[in-house]
């Protein structure tokens, strides 16, 4: 049993410098850059898997009400524009400016900050969040429309 214990400690000992040896690892310019990569290639891929259902479902509610074309743009308006959708945008804004400027800060001359990046790598799954958040909330509004 106690050699059980020092073995298991031994582990985690071993486990433990393994971690702080990883979380001081270099970094380079491409792994700032990757950050940056990762987020544009997260977010078009949200766009290209959310977009097509969402313009067939504003498509069945405008013939489910039998609204023209002008009475669409009118009233689908709401479902793509309000205070909620304008709050997820903002925040968005602000992930990617930092993201791109820390991206930006962390390529360029010199030796990077590693911090930085475990940083951007954060902000990157907030705006990932963060637009899942928005595109649920979307989705949400209209398929309460259509049950109307």
């Amino acid at each position: 049993m106690r050699a059980a214990v020092l073995v298991l400690a031994g582990l985690l000992a071993t486990l433990a410098g393994a971690r702080a040896a990883e979380a001081q690892a270099p970094c380079s310019k491409a792994d700032f850059e990757a950050v940056v990569d990762e987020a544009a290639g997260a977010l078009r891929d949200l766009a290209q898997q959310n977009t097509p259902h969402f313009q067939a479902s504003l498509r069945q509610l405008k013939t489910k009400r039998g609204w023209s074309d002008e009475q669409f743009l009118k009233e689908a308006e709401p479902l793509v524009r309000d205070d909620k959708i304008a709050g997820f945008d903002q925040k968005s804004e602000e992930l990617l400016a930092r993201i791109t400027g820390g991206g930006q800060a962390g390529a360029s001359g010199g030796s990077p900050d590693c911090t930085l990046l475990a940083s951007l790598r954060a902000s990157m799954a907030a705006l990932v969040e963060t637009q899942k958040a928005k595109w649920a909330y979307m989705f949400g509004k209209i398929e309460g429309e259509l049950k109307k």
